[in-house]
């Protein structure tokens, strides 16, 4: 072996999921050379394939830089290491040269043992106490805390092509796409979602304004009422205009099925938060039979929790919305745990939060009319999501068109 030179394994669905093409190009992307000296082809549908490469650098630097690089591709040492741990200096500071986390399951090398890092994330750090490790934000880290630096030790499974027939993310091979006929992804997405609830799947809901403004509120209240939905995350400005939908007939002081402005209609949605503050809550106003229909009635009605994160340029906001976006992050947190399939429709800034804390496994579909917000979200690179650009006031009726079929 040259000497600059390291042997690498890697095992899994090598050739299907593209993730031994992927660790060759990031070699040769990266100037390195690599030899291939034993590989196993799975030859049935599930079998797993297993790989072991030698790579070679043109000295060390340049050789670790490669090996970072295909660790994060699902590749580990033949000679396995341990993790190195470091304590925090102080709260929310980590030791220099931590391990910065992707969105796909991860298990660390330690005690001998691989364990399985807990609660994960893309973009954060991993601590490990008690022979557990838990991936957490820098904001939760304590000054003490043992945290992992460098790569060793870390071996990372990257997402595969899902293998349970064909379903709506095989259909649209993960790409998003605004030509393909919105019909027929409608009974694929409806199909779908109606599989993973009747599997007791969890599904959570991100939604934009925008929901409200094109006509499709009343489906979304009605998937929440059919029992399909079991979160819904949003800001400030969802829950205003579903509410102004709702008790008013407009959204932003504009008639929703005819889109003419009502008369007065500019000042309809700060009625709207008034009237929310009048009664003291969304809660309070459903009590009260001030609020009988909607997105936010449907959620209060069938006890399904909500999250709403305000932001700098809210009107009001509502009682409801919480302003700390740190508390904000942690509840929306709650809310994700254990979820199966999450629904991200016209909102951009709540949708890429919510895919940073999200393992690649979960199911992600992508709903919007402007193709740079699907693509952006798109780019967290898993087999599991689904883009979709169209305009979601006429898609989403149809998916609730589709499921009632099934039922």
């Amino acid at each position: 072996m040259a000497k600059f030179s390291q042997e690498i394994e890697v095992s899994g669905h090598l050739i299907d999921s593209s993730i031994l093409t992927k660790i060759f190009d990031k070699i040769m992307d990266l100037h390195g050379e690599f030899q291939v000296e034993e590989i196993n082809i799975g030859k049935k549908k599930k079998d797993p394939s297993y790989a072991r490469l030698s790579i070679t650098g043109k000295n060390q630097k340049h050789l670790d830089e490669i090996l970072e690089t295909v660790y994060r591709e699902g590749a580990v040492s033949k000679i396995q290491k341990g993790i190195s741990l470091k304590k925090a200096p102080k709260d929310m500071v980590m030791p220099d040269d931590f391990y910065s986390t992707t969105n796909n399951h991860t298990q660390v090398f330690h005690n001998d043992e691989w364990i399985q890092v807990e609660n994960m994330m893309m973009d954060k750090c991993i601590l490990v106490k008690d022979n557990r490790a838990f991936c957490v934000p820098v904001r939760d880290v304590k000054k003490g805390d043992e945290i992992i630096v460098g790569e060793n030790g870390i071996k990372i499974t990257p997402p595969e092509r899902p293998r349970e027939g064909v379903n709506v993310f095989e259909f649209m091979g993960s790409s998003s796409s605004s030509e393909r006929p919105t019909q027929h992804i409608a009974k694929k997405v409806a199909e779908d979602i109606y599989k993973t609830k009747k599997s007791g799947g969890k599904i959570v809901i991100v939604g934009g304004p925008a929901i409200v403004h094109t006509g499709a509120a009343d489906a979304v209240a009605e998937l929440i009422k059919l029992g399909y939905i079991d979160g819904v995350l949003a800001g400030n400005a969802l829950a205003v205009h579903d509410i102004e939908y709702a008790t008013l007939g407009t959204s932003l002081g504009m008639n929703v099925h005819d889109a003419t402005l009502a008369y007065r209609g500019h000042r309809n949605h700060m009625d709207t938060i008034n009237a929310v503050f009048r009664a003291g809550s969304i809660v309070n106003m459903v009590k009260s039979k001030k609020l009988t229909r909607g997105i936010m009635y449907q959620c209060v009605k069938n006890k399904i929790p909500f999250v709403l994160a305000g932001s700098i340029r809210d009107d009001g906001p509502l009682p409801d919305v919480i302003t700390d976006v740190a508390v904000a992050q942690k509840e929306y947190k709650k809310i994700l745990k254990d979820a199966n399939m999450v629904i991200m429709i016209s909102t951009m800034l709540h949708s890429i939060a919510t895919g940073n804390m999200l393992p690649a496994n979960v199911k992600v579909i992508v709903i919007d009319i402007n193709q740079p917000t699907v693509t952006k979200l798109m780019d967290r690179g898993t087999w599991q999501a689904l883009g979709i650009v169209t305009d979601v006031g006429a898609f989403l009726p149809m998916v609730v068109q589709q499921i009632k079929k099934r039922k």
